[in-house]
């Protein structure tokens, strides 16, 4: 979170909107605690206020050598640069095993986000439950909650991409 603001800083952007999906909601969640008045509206896709054991279990797991063909032809369909950009974010996923803790927000804390936030989920992610989602939704002042059907992790993407876009946009416009 401390990079992406230093980016801001250095591009003169004072404030922003922004969505952010898995591990990059959970970074515009930090971004959004430390300095609440710059984040006007976010848009967070299968975030969780804390990681439960069933995501951590899978993240000890991670590792794009046991990955499938199939499963590298999905992220091959969500990451257009290539095998090593995928490598690259497993690197960064498995960075995260080590922080588990220093992650977690409590409803105290956010309740300090200022931002209008609509929270993403789906139904049926294996990572995070959608009482997660639900967490975030009561915690978060001036939060909307969008349950996605058959979601999983990641619902946003497939049939529901055109819809997303254009719900997300017409929320971060305040349409």
């Amino acid at each position: 979170a401390l990079d992406v603001f230093a980016m801001l800083d250095h591009l003169g952007i004072e404030q922003f909107k922004a969505i952010g999906v898995s591990l990059g909601a959970k970074t515009l969640l930090h971004m959004a605690t430390q300095q609440p008045a710059r984040i006007e509206a976010m848009v967070l896709v299968s975030a969780t206020p804390y990681f439960p054991e069933q995501a951590r279990a899978v993240m000890r797991q991670v590792s794009p050598d046991n990955r499938t063909e199939a499963e590298w032809e999905q992220m091959r369909q969500w990451h257009k640069h290539g095998d090593e950009q995928i490598r690259a974010l497993w690197r960064m996923t498995n960075a995260f095993k080590d922080s588990y803790d220093d992650m977690n927000f409590t409803p105290s804390l956010l309740s300090t986000i200022k931002a209008r936030t609509l929270i993403v989920h789906g139904d049926r992610d294996p990572l995070y439950p959608v009482d997660m989602a639900v967490e975030l939704y009561t915690s978060i002042p001036r939060s909307y909650l969008w349950i996605i059907p058959n979601g999983g992790h990641g619902p946003i993407f497939g049939d529901m991409a055109d819809r997303f876009a254009e719900t997300a946009l017409a929320f971060l416009n305040d349409e």
